[in-house]
Order: C-alpha cells, then sequence, then structure tokens
C-alpha cells in the first residue's frame, strides 16, 4: 500500500483529542517516522471542549484537504467518540473515488469507512493506527508491542498480510462469502435510514462494540433485524464486544444473536476485531477474508 518515504495524513474526524494526549500522538509520529513514513497533521486534531474542536464542515475540509494532496498516499484516524458522521454530508467523494487513498479507522469511524464505500464503492480498513502504541511497560517496548509494530510495518510497507490475517469459528452454518461491511454495531445503525448506508443485500455483516451491556446490544440487534439486515445478508462476523465480556454479562451476544437473526443465516466470530489494543484490521468493502 505505501513504500518508505511515502507521507500520510493523520486526521480526527471524531471526537477531538484532549490536550493531555499530545505526548502519545508525538510517540505515535516517532513510531511512524522510525517505519520510513512521513507524517503530516491535520489542523482538525484536538478538542476544545467536551470532546468538540472545529466543526464538522472544518473537520470534513481537513480530510478533503488529504484526499486532494498529491503528496499524502494514505489516510489515518486517530479519533473515536460520537461525532464522525456529521462530516459524511460535507465530503466529495468523487474526489474520494479518483484518489485511489486508503482511508483507516475504526469505532465511530465505521460510519465514514462505510460511506465511502456506498457512495464510492472504493473500499476503507477498519483499524486504530493508535494500536502501535499499546505494548509499552515503563517506556519500553514489549514482545507484543513489537510484533504489533511489525504486522503493521509488514503489511502496510512491505506487502504482506499480516495485520489482516484473522482466525474466526462458525457458531451456525459452515460457510459465507461476501463483501464486508459493518463495524462497531452502534455506530453503523448511525446509517440507518440515510443514504451512506451499504447496501445489504448478499454482504457479510461485521458486528463489534466497545460499549454496550446486554440489553443495550439487545436494541442494536432488534434494529437490524427490523431494517430486515438478516434476511439481506450472506452471514455475520461477530468480533469482541469488549464489555459484554468483561462484565460476564447474560445472555451472552452469541444467544442474543442466534436469536435475533434466526436458524438459516451463517455466523461466525472473532477475537481478532474489535476495541482491543491488539485488534488487527479488516477491508470494509473487500471480500471476507479464509480463516486462518
Amino acid at each position: 500500500m505505501l513504500k518508505s518515504g511515502d507521507r500520510i495524513g493523520i486526521v480526527c474526524c471524531s471526537n477531538g483529542q484532549k490536550r493531555s494526549a499530545y505526548g502519545e500522538i508525538k510517540r505515535l509520529e516517532t513510531i511512524l517516522l522510525k517505519m520510513g513514513l512521513q507524517v503530516s497533521f491535520s489542523d482538525c486534531i484536538y478538542e476544545k471542549q467536551n470532546g468538540f474542536g472545529k466543526s464538522a464542515g472544518e473537520r470534513a475540509r481537513a480530510l478533503m484537504d488529504f484526499y486532494r494532496d498529491r503528496s499524502i498516499k494514505g489516510i489515518f484516524d486517530i479519533s473515536g467518540g460520537d461525532i464522525a458522521n456529521g462530516i459524511l454530508p460535507y465530503l466529495d467523494y468523487d474526489v474520494i473515488a479518483e484518489s485511489g487513498k486508503i482511508f483507516w479507522g475504526y469505532s465511530d469511524l465505521t460510519t465514514v469507512v462505510n460511506a465511502i464505500y456506498a457512495k464510492t464503492g472504493k473500499p476503507s480498513i477498519l483499524y486504530q493506527i493508535r494500536n502501535l502504541l499499546c505494548g509499552h511497560v515503563g517506556g519500553e517496548e514489549t514482545h507484543s508491542g513489537k510484533e504489533r509494530i511489525n504486522h503493521f510495518r509488514n503489511t502496510v510497507i512491505n506487502g504482506s498480510n499480516d495485520l489482516f490475517r484473522i482466525h474466526y469459528d462458525f457458531l451456525q452454518r459452515e460457510e459465507m462469502r461476501g463483501i464486508v461491511i459493518g463495524g462497531n454495531i452502534r455506530c453503523f445503525l448511525k446509517l440507518a435510514g440515510t443514504g451512506f448506508m451499504p447496501d445489504l443485500e448478499g454482504k457479510i455483516l461485521l458486528l463489534e462494540s466497545y460499549h454496550g451491556s446486554a440489553p443495550q446490544i439487545e436494541t442494536y440487534l432488534r434494529q437490524l433485524q427490523q431494517l430486515g439486515a438478516f434476511e439481506k445478508a450472506a452471514g455475520i462476523l461477530l468480533g469482541t464486544f469488549t464489555q459484554m465480556e468483561a462484565e460476564k454479562c447474560f445472555p451472552t451476544v452469541e444467544t442474543l444473536i442466534l436469536e435475533a437473526a434466526g436458524t438459516d443465516l451463517p455466523i461466525a466470530v472473532t477475537k481478532d476485531i474489535g476495541h482491543g489494543g491488539d485488534s488487527k484490521a479488516i477491508m470494509i468493502g473487500e471480500k471476507l477474508p479464509p480463516s486462518l
């Protein structure tokens, strides 16, 4: 995707970063520079108050500046939160489609990566580049931290599939094929009823979550059911559901999805996609890769 010496753009399309995160962001820049990547930051990185920094239009302009800048070869979002969907009407999808650049983001950026696919047919990547900061103890990289950085470098610069190699097991049925859409379940549902929602027909619907106990996840799954998602989709891939798993919630997400989706739809589960610092990447708008 990239080569040593390429310049990448760093944006915040969702909640602005706190000023206290400045040191971490500089450390991320150092990691990327050591890989041989040059880094440009947008002017919409930090919040002013309560997660809000610049307006939705200004955040969209900052993103489009990187799409139009020929020196920028890839775009990575380091944010998450609640407000990314505000930029969607302000984006120029023709420019995005013609640029050939890949957008990387996760969580609330589920709205952006799916809108890009819906409007352009081009893929984006569900991944948080700040995962490269995980795996440090007392300022020293742990083995897992070094491995995480190596996976990123090998994939982004050396052309391997390290970051995209995921393992999943089937909960129901034994096979599914299709283009992957979705991501964070709460954020994906922000697109419901808008022109930014991808067509669900024949797709693999990826679902994961950070916050949310069983009743909240039940609500989201029932909304998907009422949208006809489980009748249209070719399968479901469940990533991690962080709060539910940490609190050992019952019913489990597996029980909830089986009740909402019925017995006919292929359903698989993976620990490799979600909000954990060790989470890998998956292409939104590309075919589901085979399991390891």
